[in-house]
């Protein structure tokens, strides 16, 4: 009888023990770029209405993330991806390291948003909320240094915004990658890196971090930044004296979700999903020190007053936003920003302010020569070192898909690097010249 009743209390124990196992279900790692104030509402959200199932956040910048999955075995990998960049899922996509989850996806919410697909047409990676691109500012900030409200990139480009916007680097930062990529798409390869070349010109600074610019904003560090909408917007609500605005070009994409191939937790970890595309998990999206764009239906959800809506800023944009261009130009892109921008922008600021001066000086007092002279300094600053040719070749782009860890591939793509951060600094230093040239013939 004794026995009995020992084996019945350890049988108990153990189911007791296995229930807890049972309800302890695993932990679900995330891998994400989007900021703490998302993430933890996320995180507290769902683990309330899940308590058998812990979020791990794991925070990268959407390029460090795909490298981080792309090294990792199976089995070793995060469980979600959770990032703005369509173009880093299509990365994710073509390497198969993403596994379909379907039973995830809302069905209220619509196929498109304007005419980009919400949702991998091959199901492996599905739209969350929604992002848009533009510029934001600090009222204060602009009604002391006396700057217009920008409208359109091209306002960027202005003298009066000299020294006053920031940015961040699209290496580092996937939703600057995605803006950079929205305006050469919009505008065309060669006028679209003249209009950033000027913008950049006109740069207070190139963050590592693409927070730290809604941040100097909002701080009035900053005049003017270039940001995805979400920072704007969460300035806006969260009582900071901004405003943000989305121009004309631009365009309204997805922001991803999906499932890694060989999730740990891959049953939890689709549950994270579905609850993030939920009513609950939409409706999140509204809370002031997030502010991004849901994809229900506003009839399901409480939107604020004003709020944007987002098939309304689609009708509106005039870019149809390429992921496909975008991922096969992916690191070009990025490398060529950083050795043009990122590493020179001294120079660029240099040459910027002399051909400022000079524009000045030749509309008080036009000099056919100086003319002359400033267009063919512009013509130096402002020119992408990468032809549109180039970015059309697969052979040069699949270059920069290969492998740095291949050594005579680290070596090609370092001899290139060097040889546009050579060629820009010495076209920004002569269009410097000129340009000093140009403003001393107006007299």
């Amino acid at each position: 009888m004794q026995k009995k009743k020992i084996w019945v209390a350890a049988a108990s124990v153990v189911a007791g023990l296995l229930g807890a196992a049972a309800s302890q279900a695993g932990t679900v790692t995330v891998l994400t770029s989007f900021p703490k104030e998302l993430t933890s509402a996320y995180q507290k959200a769902f683990e309330a209405a899940n308590p058998g199932i812990k979020i791990e956040i794991l925070n990268k910048n959407t390029t460090a993330s795909v490298a981080y999955v792309r090294e990792l075995p199976e089995g070793q990998r995060p469980d979600v991806m959770w990032a703005s960049a369509p173009d880093a899922f299509e990365v994710l996509s073509r390497n198969k390291l993403l596994a379909p989850a379907p039973e995830t996806i809302n069905k209220s919410a619509p196929a498109k948003i304007g005419n980009y697909p919400l949702n991998d047409p091959q199901g492996l990676y599905y739209g969350q909320a929604l992002a848009g691109y533009g510029i934001m500012w600090n009222t204060r900030y602009t009604k002391a240094h006396k700057l217009p409200d920008p409208k359109e990139w091209s306002d960027l480009t202005k003298p009066e915004y000299f020294g006053h916007v920031a940015i961040s680097s699209p290496s580092r930062s996937g939703t600057t990658q995605l803006t950079v990529e929205t305006i050469l798409q919009g505008e065309g390869w060669e006028k679209g890196w003249g209009q950033l070349l000027e913008m950049m010109g006109n740069a207070a600074a190139v963050t590592d971090r693409s927070f730290a610019v809604p941040d100097g904003v909002n701080n009035g560090q900053y005049g003017v930044g270039i940001v995805i909408d979400f920072f704007g917007l969460a300035g806006k609500y969260s009582g900071f004296p901004v405003e943000f605005v989305y121009p004309s070009m631009t365009a309204v994409v997805p922001a991803n979700i999906a499932l890694i191939a060989g999730a740990k937790n891959a049953d939890e970890a689709k549950k994270f999903m579905a609850f993030t595309m939920s009513t609950q998990g939409q409706q999140l999206l509204f809370d002031p020190k997030i502010s991004r764009l849901p994809i229900l239906p506003y009839n399901m959800l409480k939107a604020p007053a004003g709020y944007p809506v987002p098939q309304d800023v689609a009708k509106r944009a005039k870019v149809h936003f390429d992921s496909q261009l975008a991922e096969s130009r992916y690191q070009v892109v990025i490398n060529l920003f950083d050795q043009m921008v990122t590493f020179r922008l001294k120079e660029l600021q240099a040459a910027t302010k002399a051909i400022h001066e000079a524009d000045k000086a030749l509309k008080a007092k036009p000099n056919v020569q100086g003319k002359e002279l400033l267009a063919q300094a512009r013509s130096l600053a402002y020119s992408p070192l990468v032809g549109e040719a180039n970015v059309k070749d697969t052979q040069f782009l699949e270059l920069f898909k290969k492998s740095r860890r291949d050594v005579a591939v680290a070596k090609e793509l370092t001899g290139m690097e060097q040889m546009w951060a050579t060629k820009a600094k010495a076209n920004y230093e002569k269009a410097q010249q000129l340009a000093i040239q140009a403003r001393g013939m107006a007299r």
